[in-house]
């Protein structure tokens, strides 16, 4: 993770493809706080893991005042299978520029296998309604994750 994207860091701003078609950008949340995950592959075990548990809490979210976005680099049709296939209620974008996937510094090299490769770190940021990074989560585990970012979101 970058080390000036800790707390109270300004969230780097965003506009980015989204499932459905049309664009989502940070400032569409201003006034809001924003769950910002960070998911390696659409439609993975532990993707789906994680995005089924935040579409699950979405409604608990929405009462803490807290909007929720998955982005990864997949591009927008994958997205919208995903989205589809498992009945994710929450907002997928796209980064197949790997811009804000940098900003963010989720966008690392991995190894599998003996293998290096360059993809997106498993993450999350809670963005605060003044669009400043309250709480960052840099390397995820998604047993309980959902819970846990959910906890810190009605405690902000």
């Amino acid at each position: 993770m970058a080390r000036e994207l800790g707390p109270g860091a300004k969230a780097p701003v965003f506009t980015l493809p989204r499932d459905g078609g049309g664009t989502i950008s940070l400032a569409d949340f201003a006034g809001r706080k924003l769950v910002l995950y960070f998911y390696p592959r659409a439609d993975t075990p532990g993707c789906t893991k994680e995005a089924i548990d935040f579409s699950r809490l979405k409604p608990a979210f929405g009462k803490a005042g807290t909007d929720v976005l998955g982005v990864s680099a997949d591009p927008v049709p994958a997205q919208d299978k995903f989205k589809n296939k498992h009945k994710l209620s929450i907002a997928l974008a796209s980064d197949e520029t790997h811009r804000m996937l940098e900003a963010y510094g989720v966008w690392q090299e991995k190894s599998m296998y003996g293998r290096k490769f360059l993809g997106v770190v498993r993450a999350t940021y809670l963005i605060g309604p003044d669009q400043r990074i309250a709480q960052v989560w840099p390397k995820v585990s998604v047993a309980g994750h959902a819970e846990e970012v959910l906890a810190a979101a009605q405690a902000l």
